[in-house]
């Protein structure tokens, strides 16, 4: 039987950081309040947290962080996760995973965020500096990733059929005309940095002000416009600006930003119309900023 989410608990945790790393067994193991997707993550004692894959298609990003994060961290404007060991398989859990210093503070929703033109400030100076740091060795986009950092091509068929399956709820024609021109916004630059998954759920507030960026698993080397959408998920006018401006992109990855913020969108309303209302209305939402910002532009 293959290994599946549910199987990740805290006694297995438990299990493993007893045989693993004795000298915190007496510490307590508690489930996050908000967790992941590709990981299952826990509390260990006040000061640490636990980070388990949940699929065999995560696996890669447990080396990736371990070898990267404590290189990028220390060249960053925000702190990020930095792993202070490595698990190995053990206890019927079959693949790698970490132990990271935990990281305070809450998800960025637009409720917690004191003003939503500074956090943009301060996300694009983030970005921007993520970008800056030598590429050198850094993995290229690719699986490990799920091809964040690589070609919007990549995702071609499956953004035509949403819009396909879509006819009739959303303006196909545009959307449509919002990929193409995604599409033709060719990426001819060098490749840098990116961190992958910039949503909400990665981007910690205390007082109302971004605190930390969390969640490199689909972190890589290549084309920084998937790191731009973003700006159509979280903000919308001086908002929007300040962050393009502090990231001081130019209107080709800005095109393709629209690209990668419209094919998760459009995924998400096909995957969950008949089953998450709140949900498929807010990538709905998302879908109306993309094309009226392409209009615009």
């Amino acid at each position: 039987m293959p290994y599946t989410r549910q199987d990740i608990n805290a006694e297995l945790v438990r299990r493993l950081i007893a045989a693993q790393f004795p000298h915190w067994a007496h510490l307590p193991i508690r489930p996050v309040d908000l967790d992941g997707w590709d990981n299952r993550t826990f509390r260990l004692g006040d000061d640490m947290s636990v980070r388990l894959p949940s699929a065999a298609r995560y696996v890669a990003q447990v080396e990736k962080e371990q070898r990267w994060l404590p290189k990028l961290a220390p060249l960053l404007p925000l702190p990020i996760p930095v792993p202070l060991e490595q698990g190995v398989p053990a206890a019927g859990y079959p693949w790698s995973w970490s132990i990271y210093r935990w990281l305070g503070g809450e998800p960025a929703t637009v409720g917690r965020v004191r003003d939503l033109s500074e956090l943009a400030t301060t996300l694009g100076r983030f970005l921007f500096a993520l970008q800056g740091i030598d590429p050198t060795g850094g993995p290229a986009a690719g699986p490990h990733s799920f091809y964040r950092g690589g070609p919007l091509s990549t995702y071609d068929a499956e953004t035509r059929n949403a819009i396909s399956a879509l006819h009739g709820r959303i303006d196909a024609e545009a959307a449509t005309e919002v990929w193409e021109a995604a599409l033709n916004a060719r990426w001819d630059g060098a490749s840098v940095w990116v961190h992958g998954d910039v949503a909400t759920g990665n981007l910690l507030v205390k007082n109302g002000c971004l605190s930390a960026v969390i969640d490199f698993g689909c972190s890589a080397v290549g084309d920084p416009a998937c790191d731009t959408a973003i700006a159509w998920t979280l903000f919308s006018g001086e908002s929007r600006e300040a962050f393009r401006g502090a990231l001081s992109v130019d209107s080709a990855i800005w095109a393709r930003g629209r690209g990668w913020a419209l094919w998760k969108a459009l995924i998400t309303v096909a995957g969950h119309i008949e089953n998450d209302a709140l949900k498929a209305a807010e990538a709905q939402r998302v879908i109306d900023e993309v094309v009226s910002d392409h209009e615009r532009a």
